[in-house]
């Protein structure tokens, strides 16, 4: 029997996800943002979602348009950026928000999508990622009515060198929403450039990942050495195309030669 992973829209691969799912999202910044799935997600109306995903986009794009809905109720990230709704949903009591530092979540999900139940890292280790007390929910007023629990801590001497080590457990979701640069019918994914850092692992840790993809080629065309994401951790593939916009989170300007 032929494998064919694809799926006419971007709704009818995000139709089932449930009211108080839980979603590993991909993304850097904005770039590799699933902006089709995530907008299909809004129109569905899905709602009290808990979300692992680097951060929330920003006010008016990725995760934000969920934010700004009300439709998330918890966030698993490591930067709130430049999403000024992140911040004031946080400091109001209006969102739950567990802070991991960045190369920690990731790994977190990369973990419970390869069947790794939890790991230890230097990582947080004298901090209150460790300790616990790390502010997770406000009250209105600003107290802190929710503080991260205290985490095991081990002493381990890799290479001879004794150091401390905080065990994290791995995460694993629902869903999961990514998006790719190409991806072929039986799920095989190749991402491009920034996008690779957490869409892959995203990916890894959904029950059910969802990948759109700017261009659908059939089984064989991609080079298997250039494939960054086996079809085995993806379930439904739709294409979006080409024709999408892509936004950058903060533009810089490099002053040129000659001006001050």
């Amino acid at each position: 029997m032929a494998i064919d992973k694809t799926f006419r829209s971007a709704a009818e691969a995000v139709a089932d996800i449930p009211d108080g799912a839980t979603l590993a999202v991909g993304g850097f910044g904005l770039s590799g943002n699933p902006m089709a799935l995530i907008e299909a997600l809004l129109e569905s109306g899905a709602t009290d979602l808990s979300v692992v995903s680097n951060n929330c986009g920003v006010d008016g794009w990725g995760l934000g348009i969920l934010l700004a809905a009300g439709r998330i109720r918890k966030m698993t990230s490591s930067y709130v950026g430049e999403n000024k709704e992140f911040a004031r949903r946080y400091l109001s009591g209006e969102l739950e928000l567990e802070l991991t530092p960045q190369g920690t979540l990731a790994e977190k999900l990369r973990a419970g999508g390869a069947g790794i139940a939890a790991f230890f890292t230097r990582t947080g280790v004298g901090t209150l990622v460790a300790e616990g007390g790390l502010p997770q929910r406000y009250d209105a007023n600003g107290n802190v009515v929710q503080g991260s629990s205290p985490k095991d801590v081990r002493t381990f001497a890799p290479g001879g060198v004794e150091n401390e080590y905080v065990l994290e457990e791995s995460i694993v979701t629902d869903f999961s929403l990514v998006h790719a640069l190409r991806g072929d019918r039986h799920g095989n994914l190749v991402f491009n450039k920034a996008t690779r850092q957490f869409a892959p692992p995203a990916a890894m840790a959904g029950r059910v990942c969802i990948a759109q993809v700017e261009e659908l080629v059939e089984p064989g065309e991609i080079d298997p050495d250039q494939v960054h994401l086996p079809g085995v951790y993806v379930h439904r593939v739709v294409e979006v195309g080409t024709d999408i916009e892509k936004r950058i989170e903060k533009r810089t300007v490099r002053a040129t030669e000659g001006e001050a």
